[in-house]
């Protein structure tokens, strides 16, 4: 029973030890007079099927694009980055622009009331406004 005990609670901080999964916000300049958007809303913008918004993108291969495609839209990168390919193919959209940081996308969203972007939580301050929260 001992063991058992013992590999329960190894098990235990095992999992604790585990990094808390960040949360994800899209956010839009103070100056934008949105408020709340839902995530198929989000969604539209960020696959080129409205230019309402004119989104800010993550770095490619960065974590945060990778986990926010996956739950805002329930594709990985490589199919979002064919969804776009396609439409400058075309001549329909013009692909977001990219930043290497969240506070790089935070800036640029502040600067333009047109713009959205996705940053982690954490780095929210009054410059920008949350409009939805993905989980």
């Amino acid at each position: 029973m001992n063991k058992l005990l013992a590999s329960l609670l190894v098990a235990g901080a095992a999992l604790s030890a585990l990094p808390a999964q960040a949360e994800t916000v899209v956010i839009v300049s103070q100056k934008n007079p949105a408020t709340r958007m839902f995530a198929e809303q989000a969604s539209q913008f960020f696959l080129g099927k409205s230019n309402m918004f004119t989104p800010i993108d993550q770095a490619e291969g960065s974590q945060i694009r990778n986990e926010f495609y996956q739950k805002l839209t329930d594709k990985d990168a490589a199919q979002v980055k064919a969804i776009w390919s396609k439409l400058v193919f075309t001549g329909k959209a013009t692909p977001p622009k990219e930043y290497k940081s969240n506070a790089d996308v935070k800036k640029a969203v502040a600067d333009d009331p047109k713009a959205i972007g996705y940053i982690d939580k954490s780095a929210v301050d009054d410059t920008v406004k949350v409009i939805l929260t993905l989980q």
